[in-house]
């Protein structure tokens, strides 16, 4: 009797678990994910790395290290020349672009991951992991 007792408590904590796991994660369902940093913040005079495709560029890529845009193309130093409603002007290799300050896809790395990239495309951030996509 003691051991059906047993099995029926482990089994009762069991089920109590798994119904807790399943509320939590349904409560969290489209909602953001609290680890990334869609929004760069930037100020006048800060340099940053930037994709360097040219206006046309969809990517709108920016990162806190140097590495690949996700277009593909190396990053270069860039300088904030003034910073917008969610956008930012970067001097980018002598010229004036217009870059989005919030990404829809961000660096998955976590609050503590220096590199803070965003983009408009997914794609790896600039330490190597693959992007998430910003809800």
């Amino acid at each position: 009797m003691k051991k059906a007792f047993n099995y029926v408590s482990v089994l009762v904590l069991f089920l109590g678990l798994i119904v807790t796991g399943c509320s939590s994660t349904m409560s969290s369902a489209g909602k953001s994910n609290p680890e990334l940093r869609p929004d760069m913040k930037l100020v006048a005079g800060q340099e940053v790395y930037a994709c360097n495709c040219g206006a046309k560029c969809p990517c709108d890529t920016l990162s806190n290290n140097p590495g690949k845009c996700t277009c593909g193309v190396d990053l270069v130093k860039a300088t904030v020349k003034s910073v917008g409603d969610g956008t930012a002007t970067l001097v980018v290799n002598g010229q004036e672009r217009t870059f989005k300050t919030k990404g829809k896809y961000a660096c998955a790395c976590g609050l503590k991951c220096p590199c803070n990239t965003i983009s408009q495309n997914p794609g790896k951030c600039t330490c190597g992991v693959d992007m998430a996509k910003v809800d």
